[in-house]
């Protein structure tokens, strides 16, 4: 049997500020109105996630658990959200991974 192994070189890029700018963020914010441009990424009766230009919104029906990683696996946000909607402003433009509880799910903002 012939095996074929193919190497692919690849680089992580990083933009020049994006560390410091996460850590300046301020983190989950309430809000009282949503942003008509949200689309929904993940609904159900008690979860609502949405994303916006550079904005992730989460309207919850009880307090959970948030994480949100950059598509690289660095974490950007932990935190616990009160019933409501929250919505954490992102310094970059990207994908990246909500988890909430057992819940996971990838946003493009």
């Amino acid at each position: 049997m012939k095996v074929l192994t193919k190497y692919i070189l690849t680089a992580a890029v990083c933009m020049v500020g994006a560390l410091t700018a996460y850590a300046a963020q301020s983190g989950w914010e309430p809000v009282k109105t949503e942003q008509p441009s949200a689309k929904s990424v993940m609904k159900d009766a008690e979860l609502e996630i949405k994303a916006a230009p550079g904005v992730i919104l989460v309207r919850n029906t009880h307090q959970v658990q948030i994480k949100v990683f950059t598509i690289l696996g660095r974490m950007v946000s932990s935190e616990t959200l009160p019933p409501g909607t929250s919505r954490l402003q992102l310094p970059t433009h990207g994908v990246y991974i909500v988890k909430v509880g057992d819940l996971t799910c990838k946003v493009a903002v």
